[in-house]
């Protein structure tokens, strides 16, 4: 019988992208899962979680309530604080103090959710998705025992931040943080030595989610796309860890037709026009946030790309989703642990990060020599663990750890 497992998904409101795919996969796994979303769940999250039998609530309680009121108003003054120091004028000092307090804002919402998990689901393991990097010790202290997985480190803490951390620095003994990479754990650790990080994949996939190939045909015969013509997938919002000024340069360089398909959010509407404008690119855009069934639709090409900034060391979602729909996948050299992971997979083409004319030599041959689809089985090669496998983690880990609980 599977141990109770509570899922805390502060994000679950936005549609799409990994949240959704984790969040909803974790629930089919396991059957009974119990989901705290203190903003909501986004529709198709919400019809998958129903399909999974789970619980949906947000926080619940007298403390919790007060928590949650108190992350609104917290990130009311961050907003308003973001509006005033916009200007470049502010000293960097200033500039940083709306984020500090967002951090604030974070983790009271995770703490809400955490005593409300135990309050309603006493004794399970709780987990919290996509949790702040800041605050892991106040998160432990006014929430209780969790596990939390820290996707990157994109905020440091300020000094007040960092004394609210050292008074409760007790409540660290009650977290168990999990990230996704070594990188990112290397930076966590350094961040918080007292912390106990481990390595752990986000990403799940699993056997049945690859794509068919009528799936395939049919997707390029919605989108127009010549059996002739190559088609390249650009998946996800356009952060500033994506290089897609190295994409820009690649496109400018072809000689030959390319479909390229772009999904995701935020996008860059002049990049999008300008790529429109270009000979060689037949541009079909799908914006954000696309639903599941969109997002297939668009991997349904001959390759994807994933670019990144030298240095970048987060977990790729976008690299498993290749490997479970069964995308091959051309990679720029950002992070060297991945790229020592992936050399030597055929269904991988891997370029210098950065490098547009490589870049631009790979999308040329795509229409006659396509790099193969990654084979079924690939992802557990890989490490990346099936939902099930996850679970089993997840609710195995709050045993294992010596003061979880």
């Amino acid at each position: 019988m599977n141990r109770g497992l509570v899922l805390v998904e502060p994000g679950a409101h936005r549609a799409g992208g990994h949240r959704h795919g984790t969040l909803t996969a974790l629930a089919a796994a396991h059957g009974k899962v119990l989901v705290l979303a203190p903003y909501g769940v986004a529709a198709e999250s919400a019809i998958a979680l129903e399909k999974a039998g789970a619980r949906v609530t947000g926080p619940v309680g007298r403390l919790p309530d007060m928590l949650a009121a108190g992350a609104v108003v917290a990130e009311r003054l961050a907003g308003a604080g973001r509006r005033a120091f916009a200007s470049r004028r502010w000293p960097a000092m200033v500039r940083r103090i709306p984020h500090q307090v967002t951090l604030l804002a974070r983790r009271l919402v995770e703490a809400a959710c955490v005593r409300t998990a135990h309050r309603l689901a006493g004794g399970a393991a709780v987990v919290v998705l996509s949790a702040s990097e800041a605050l892991h010790a106040a998160a432990g202290l006014l929430g209780g025992p969790h596990i939390r997985f820290v996707h990157e480190v994109v905020t440091t803490e300020g000094a007040v931040v960092r004394l609210l951390g050292r008074l409760a620095a007790g409540g660290g003994r009650r977290v168990v943080a999990l990230a996704p990479t070594d990188a990112v754990r290397d930076e966590v650790t350094v961040r918080f030595p007292g912390l106990r990080v481990r390595v752990r994949p986000f990403a799940v996939a699993d056997p049945g989610e690859r794509l068919s190939d009528a799936e395939r045909r049919q997707a390029r015969d919605a989108f127009g796309i010549p059996a002739t013509e190559a088609a390249l997938c650009l998946v996800g919002g356009w952060w500033p860890y994506k290089d897609i000024a190295v994409v820009d340069k690649a496109l400018a360089w072809l000689d030959r037709p390319l479909n390229l398909l772009v999904a995701g959010a935020p996008l860059d509407q002049d990049v999008l026009d300008r790529w429109a404008a270009l000979p060689a690119v037949r541009l079909h855009v799908v914006p954000g946030p696309a639903s599941q069934e969109q997002v297939r639709a668009v991997y349904a090409a001959d390759a994807a790309l994933v670019a990144r900034r030298p240095g970048v060391g987060k977990e790729s979602g976008l690299v498993v989703d290749a490997v479970r729909l069964g995308v091959p996948l051309l990679l720029s050299n950002h992070d060297p642990a991945l790229s020592v992971r992936l050399t030597g997979q055929d269904w991988v083409q891997i370029f210098p990060a950065g490098d547009g004319a490589r870049l631009a030599a790979l999308l040329c041959d795509l229409a006659w020599a396509p790099p193969p689809r990654p084979a079924p089985g690939t992802a557990a090669v890989l490490g990346v663990p099936t939902a099930a496998g996850q679970v089993g983690f997840l609710t195995r880990i709050v045993t294992e750890s010596k003061d979880p609980q």
